[in-house]
């Protein structure tokens, strides 16, 4: 470990560990002036700082990110929640105005440039539903995908014969690619559906789940992500995030 950089952190990997930006946004802020140290300008990428060190930011800094949206999307099967591949078109061709939910309360104007930087808040498999994060803050992207262990809560339809022992070795217990999963809460809704809650995000982790435990999984909807609902958007459709809610 080099401790004098771990000492000494680059302004902008400070700035997003103190919550304040995310890395991109904190290079952003630096390169135009926004920043202060220890009541000094600092406009130079790659200047280190010391963790004592009193980080200010401009205010023009602080308007620009409070005009940053975040959006959610009720994703269809069929589309991916990144970039396209395979093919396959990614969900963002959906957020037009057309697809906005008319039930949607935010009280927020579109406006195009709230496609611009537009990035997804986690992922959800391509034969998966359910809501989708996509935001311009780099603070929730940070606090979604950042290991924060936001937790999120999916309905799953399974087909098959449960082992015995199936739904504790869900609850915790198994093993995906050499590591232990972290405990979940796992429920039966009726015959054919079980409830996740989860605080972990492994590449298509509830369907590889449910084969261990002699289970296939025939539909997957995410319903929640930490406090905000899906709730009756429609799939296909989107809302902006209201500003009384969060994570």
């Amino acid at each position: 470990m080099n401790i004098e950089a771990d000492d000494h952190p680059r302004l902008s990997k400070r700035m997003s560990e103190l919550g304040l930006c995310s890395r991109r946004e904190a290079e952003e802020w630096i390169v135009n002036g926004w920043v202060r140290v220890d009541g000094q300008v600092v406009d130079v990428l790659g200047s280190r700082v010391t963790r004592e060190s009193h980080i200010e930011i401009d205010r023009r800094a602080r308007e620009q990110q409070s005009e940053r949206v975040t959006i959610l999307l009720n994703k269809p099967i069929g589309y991916v929640s990144g970039q396209a591949e395979d093919g396959y078109e990614p969900a963002t061709v959906l957020l037009r105005p057309e697809n906005r939910w008319s039930g949607d309360d935010s009280r927020q104007r579109y406006d195009s440039k709230h496609l611009v930087g537009l990035a997804p808040a986690g992922r959800l498999d391509i034969d998966s539903t359910g809501l989708m994060v996509y935001t311009q803050d780099g603070r929730i992207a940070k606090h979604l995908i950042g290991g924060n262990d936001v937790e999120k809560e999916y309905l799953v339809r399974v087909q098959g014969q449960m082992a015995p022992d199936g739904l504790a070795r869900l609850r915790f217990g198994l093993v995906l690619d050499g590591v232990k999963l972290k405990p979940a809460q796992v429920e039966w809704q009726n015959a054919d559906q079980l409830r996740f809650s989860l605080r972990e995000g492994r590449k298509r982790q509830i369907r590889r789940m449910c084969e261990i435990v002699g289970l296939k999984v025939v539909g997957l909807k995410r319903v929640r992500t930490g406090r905000v609902m899906l709730g009756a958007l429609p799939v296909g459709q989107w809302r902006y995030l209201r500003a009384d809610e969060g994570f």
